[in-house]
């Protein structure tokens, strides 16, 4: 059976289509243990831009440049020896020099005058060194101070002080078609300033949380993907090595933190992704407090971006006449329940600020910590009505882990939306696909998710967020450990294409 064309329309990304920005001397990154975090952080002390001041001269990219390039510094990596797999779905690298240790290079931001550097997780990720160098040519070893996978953020800490540091800017207040500045060091190459214009806001491309391309292991993976992605897309150019960079405003405010290419080549083509600061700003605050993320859960689901005009149109509703994020489901007990949200209602506004997809949704909800009230304006039956509600902790992953054993009820409940069945895969099968591990679907029910997304009978799904499925329970598992947030699954088509699937659980 072929893929459907509405599976074609869904595709949360295609392999080799977006990718991280990382410029790597070794087709292998190897787990090792992460540098231990100082044990009496300093203050960040972010110095953040004032309001209210106008944009400098259109195409006056000067100050910018003046103003961000000595903040931007150039992250070397290095990884111990070993030999791995080429790709997600595990097939054999088969290169030479597997033995070799493999090094790695990306770009940081240095926010606080005592030290502190904000990067992209995938830069770091699984490092075994890492060392910054700075614009004036000093060399430092940095420690891990904590990281995100969530939003792909890292902090670093070096020991320097009265350094040159960016204020932060507002992402909130960034528009469409405004010029961007980015700085970063592109294919290793010493400070380099690219400038474009803001191509869109609030964009979600299914990239964070993707295992590695390099990476087989799965130690460092989350229980489920609850990434946020709200990005900045830009058309300034930025190209591997540029990961962790800034992109900046014609002030040289940082605006954004430069994450993602989409390109069929590797390099630059005219689209690239930048974490918004005001998600930034919380998320780094966090890791300098507590070494991790705090993150305030609402416990609703809505689709996901690439599967949303389909769901509505599914539902009988006009995907034009939706004008907010449609909940599809509400988890018991949760700051959604507890407020009186239902499924079916159509959130419109978070704290007075209209919305206008649930990517930017997910991000206003991720700036938040547990034991925020949040106020939400929702429409139900025509009606419009606004609620408060008070944002809950994430549930510990140690409660997660159990959860096949302890919670049939939502084991029972999530196979009914899933509207699918498996089957484990034919060694004949794994041989032919190359693949470790896989499950082929057996069965898809009509107004499941299986359906919705297009999968056919005859998908063999390999992952799902970063885990590999070897088993019909290690689906159960994986869905159980990932009850809100997205899920993300990478399958081979019947026809053998390699393809990504996303679809919301929620915030």
């Amino acid at each position: 059976m072929k893929m459907t064309k509405s599976a074609a329309l869904l595709l949360g990304s295609m392999l080799g289509l977006v990718q991280l920005l990382g410029v790597s001397c070794s087709s292998k990154k190897s787990p090792a243990a992460e540098v231990p975090a100082p044990t009496a952080p300093e203050p960040l002390q972010i110095a953040t831009a004032p309001e209210g001041r106008a944009p400098s001269t259109m195409g006056n990219f000067v100050v910018a440049a003046r103003v961000a390039s000595p903040a931007v510094v150039h992250i070397k990596t290095s990884y111990p020896p070993s030999r791995g797999y080429d790709d997600a779905y595990g097939q054999p690298a088969g290169s030479p020099g597997g033995g070799q240790v493999a090094r790695a290079s990306g770009s940081g931001i240095l926010i606080a005058a005592n030290g502190y550097i904000a990067t992209n997780n995938h830069v770091v990720e699984n490092a075994a060194t890492i060392q910054v160098i700075l614009p004036d040519k000093r060399q430092f070893a940095a420690k891990l101070v904590g990281r995100d996978p969530n939003t792909d953020l890292a902090l670093l800490k070096i020991d320097a002080t009265d350094l040159p540091t960016l204020q932060f800017g507002n992402s909130d207040s960034v528009q469409v078609g405004q010029w961007v500045v980015a700085v970063g060091y592109p294919f290793s190459l010493n400070t380099t300033v690219t400038a474009g214009i803001v191509s869109a806001k609030a964009r979600s491309i299914g990239i964070i949380n993707r295992p590695s391309r390099n990476d087989d292991s799965q130690s460092q993976a989350p229980a489920g993907n609850t990434g946020v992605e709200s990005f900045i897309q830009t058309d300034a150019a930025i190209n591997p090595g540029n990961s962790g960079g800034a992109l900046v405003n014609t002030r040289g405010e940082l605006v954004g933190i430069n994450s993602a290419i989409a390109s069929q080549t590797g390099s630059y083509a005219g689209y690239a992704f930048a974490i918004p600061v005001n998600l930034a700003k919380k998320i780094l605050d966090d890791l300098q407090q507590y070494g991790a993320v705090r993150r305030g859960v609402l416990g609703v689901a809505f689709p996901a971006p690439a599967a949303e005009e389909q769901y509505l149109s599914q539902q009988g509703l006009q995907p034009g006449a939706v004008n907010g994020v449609y909940i599809t489901g509400v988890l018991p007990g949760s700051a959604a329940a507890v407020a009186g949200l239902q499924e079916g209602d159509v959130i419109q506004r978070i704290d007075g600020v209209t919305l206008s997809s649930s990517a930017e949704f997910s991000e206003r909800i991720a700036r938040h910590q547990p034991g925020d009230v949040v106020q939400l304006t929702y429409l139900r039956n025509r009606t419009a009505a606004t609620v408060s509600a008070t944002l809950k902790a994430e549930p510990a992953a140690a409660a997660t882990a159990t959860a096949p054993a302890s919670n049939p009820a939502a084991l029972a409940t999530i196979r009914q939306k899933l509207g699918a069945s498996f089957a484990p895969l034919s060694d004949a099968l794994r041989q032919r696909l190359q693949l470790r591990a896989g499950v082929v679907v057996t069965e898809v029910r009509a107004g499941g998710f299986f359906a919705q997304l297009g999968i056919p009978r005859g998908t063999v799904i390999a992952f799902i967020n970063g885990q590999p499925i070897s088993a019909p329970q290690d689906i159960d598992a994986a869905l159980l450990a990932a009850q809100r947030g997205l899920i993300q699954l990478l399958a081979i088509a019947p026809d053998g294409s390699r393809v990504v699937f996303d679809f919301s659980l929620g915030t």
